[in-house]
């Protein structure tokens, strides 16, 4: 099937050849540039060399990780969706990905309707806006998905971009984790674990600077807030 030049590229870090193959078959059938690797080091050397728009990556890979490698590419300022295939489905192997720096998780065996929605999930054409959010010092570009914060920039991921986003959408408005989950996941995502709160902490981090006052606030038993202290 011949991909238009201008489609996305997917890269896909799978060590299983077959599967990897089938995925990689998946993507061009819809239309997406597919690159595949079966490493955690030819992986990074696409990554490094194609800047693909979004990554497919098995949480066990030979030599390195999944993980591992998630938080390389994180380290070096990679901003690209990551998608983690894995076999389990627990609360504890969901978190790792997310704090890994994943924004998704695929299961095997995977089906590739679900595989092909969650693509194209994270593969939305990007709004040509010049739109801006603002809460007081807090400044979110919509169209560049950054932070800037008392004059600093801040990069983020797509979820923390999404979730932020929300919140700023929805000032001094507490959230309920059920409007958050649907509203930035799109879906039940991850039922009752803590993926909200690693993800709120994850922005604290990046937003809130040390000393200063807190803006996104937890509502016990509800959810959360952006408002001033």
């Amino acid at each position: 099937m011949t991909v238009a030049p201008s489609s996305p590229c997917v890269l896909v870090i799978e060590t299983d050849e077959s599967l990897a193959n089938q995925l990689s078959c998946d993507l061009l059938e819809a239309g997406y540039e597919s690159i595949l690797a079966h490493d955690a080091t030819s992986g990074l050397q696409h990554c490094h060399d194609r800047q693909p728009a979004l990554i497919v990556l098995d949480r066990m890979l030979a030599g390195e990780s999944g993980l591992s490698l998630c938080k390389n590419l994180r380290s070096t300022g990679m901003r690209s969706p990551v998608l983690i295939l894995m076999a389990r489905d627990t609360v504890d192997d969901r978190v790792a990905c997310l704090e890994a720096g994943a924004d998704d998780y695929i299961l095997k065996p995977y089906r590739s309707e679900d595989f092909l929605k969650l693509i194209r999930l994270y593969l939305k054409p990007d709004v040509d806006t010049t739109e801006q959010l603002r809460f007081g010092d807090l400044i979110l570009d919509i169209a560049t998905r950054r932070a800037i914060h008392s004059g600093r920039a801040i990069d983020l991921t797509m979820k923390e971009f999404e979730l932020l986003k929300f919140l700023m959408e929805h000032p001094r408005e507490v959230l309920t984790r059920e409007q958050i989950l649907e509203n930035v996941w799109g879906y039940d995502f991850l039922g009752e674990s803590n993926v909200i709160e690693v993800y709120i902490r994850y922005l604290r981090l990046k937003i809130e600077d040390e000393g200063q006052k807190r803006l996104i606030q937890t509502v016990r038993g509800v959810g959360y807030v952006l408002r001033e202290s």
